[in-house]
């Protein structure tokens, strides 16, 4: 499958282009983003071809890779679903859930196929643990803490514009969803609260009654960082394993699988439906925090 990608920061080099490159059934081709210097710099990192039209490199594909700001990313994700690309999406899809509704009836109309890469599902512990701990059941709730910081020496997001605007919610948030969700099913209700180092607490209300709990922060102190998530139920307190490949090596397998659900015609657990429900929480908590409520979904 040929593949465009769409972006040129860090993310896109050193994990989507990289893995691109290297997927054994992936073929990449060419590269757009807003920086025309940087543009370059990626097509000859990759020996691909440095587009300045972004519609031009999307006729020349099947498939597109897109590694830019959500908001940016649910209006080119829409443009390629429109005229039969396959998409290759971060996370969030969008922010918004009007973006996130426009993306998915373009993907349903016509017919292409999709997947948002929320790196831990696309980690095999991970997906293990998903599969064991929806067969166990039992579970009354679950707690995901994402304490990160994008402003630490060296940090490649220092400069994201769009991540200091709409903080760890938006940026780490979706990585804890996609856990959650899995186990717990379809969320009803969202409730949250701002707190220190533009932390977002939320609390999380699934249709069979279990409650999940998320921290999130993209400021957190140093002694701070880390994450994890603990399910805790009838079997007890259960935390999720680590992750155990690299991202570039998560992401390969998320191009697999991409290639499989468009061989098939087959909706990926984590296609544009899924990312449009995580947007529906992540607004939700944005509303309940701006008027002091809880918002059913």
């Amino acid at each position: 499958m040929r593949f465009g990608l769409l972006g040129t920061g860090y993310w896109a080099t050193e994990t989507q282009g990289t893995a691109l490159a290297a997927h054994p059934e992936a073929d990449l081709v060419g590269v757009w983003g807003r920086d025309t210097a940087r543009t370059r710099a990626a097509a000859d990192r990759f020996g691909i071809t440095a587009y300045d039209d972004v519609d031009a490199l999307i006729a020349d594909v099947d498939a597109v890779s897109i590694a830019l700001p959500p908001d940016i990313q649910a209006d080119l994700a829409t443009r390629a679903a429109t005229v039969g690309r396959h998409l290759l999406l971060d996370k969030p899809l969008s922010l918004s859930l009007a973006a996130a509704d426009r993306l998915v009836a373009a993907v349903e109309k016509h017919d292409v196929a999709s997947v948002v890469f929320f790196t831990s599902r696309f980690q095999p512990p991970v997906e293990e643990f998903i599969r064991e701990a929806v067969s166990t059941g039992g579970w009354t709730g679950a707690r995901a803490d994402r304490f990160a910081s994008i402003y630490g020496s060296g940090s490649p997001y220092a400069d994201s514009s769009w991540r200091k605007e709409a903080g760890g919610l938006w940026d780490v948030g979706p990585h804890a969803l996609a856990v959650l969700l899995a186990v717990l099913g379809m969320p009803t209700s969202v409730t949250a609260l701002p707190g220190v180092n533009n932390t977002t607490h939320v609390l999380v209300k699934h249709m069979l009654g279990a409650v999940s709990s998320l921290t999130l922060t993209l400021e957190a102190p140093e002694a701070l960082k880390g994450n994890d998530t603990v399910f805790h139920g009838t079997a007890g307190a259960v935390e999720v394993p680590a992750h155990s490949s690299t991202s570039v090596e998560a992401f390969g397998s998320a191009i697999s699988q991409l290639l499989q659900a468009a061989q098939h015609r087959a909706p990926h657990p984590c296609g544009v439906h899924f990312g449009r429900l995580i947007v529906a929480v992540l607004e939700a908590a944005e509303t309940s925090i701006k008027e002091s409520r809880t918002v059913t979904l």
